[in-house]
């Protein structure tokens, strides 16, 4: 399931999934974003945190399709903060910066432990 964290006014978009990640979570984060490009910003900046998901709770099928929608949006998204308590991810974010590098002007990815969650919010709220 998907709440938002915080709502914003702005280009900023702040979720945490809780328990699974299911397509009808994938579609409602989808609508978050485009909703954001609706009201005109160019870039949705996305704070994104992960300490709560069960992957035995997920569909592979929701990831893959938001995996494919997300390459398709790419150059609308700005800032992207993943805050999880994983060393997985914590080393899978390096990789994303260095492979989109070329397609990132003004973006970048970080990755922050759940502790660090107000830094996280500091970094996608800068404009």
């Amino acid at each position: 399931m998907i709440e938002q964290i915080k709502t914003y006014d702005n280009n900023v978009l702040a979720i945490t999934v809780i328990d699974g990640f299911t397509e009808t979570d994938e579609k409602f984060y989808q609508k978050l974003f485009e909703d954001k490009i609706e009201k005109g910003f160019d870039k949705v900046n996305i704070l994104i945190k992960l300490d709560e998901i069960k992957l035995s709770l997920s569909s592979t099928k929701a990831f893959w399709d938001d995996t494919v929608w997300a390459l398709h949006n790419y150059k609308k998204m700005g800032h992207l903060a993943i805050v999880a308590h994983s060393k997985i991810l914590k080393a899978l974010v390096p990789i994303d910066n260095l492979f989109f590098e070329r397609a990132s002007a003004g973006r970048l990815e970080r990755y922050f432990d759940v502790s660090q969650l107000d830094e996280a919010f500091a970094f996608v709220e800068q404009n």
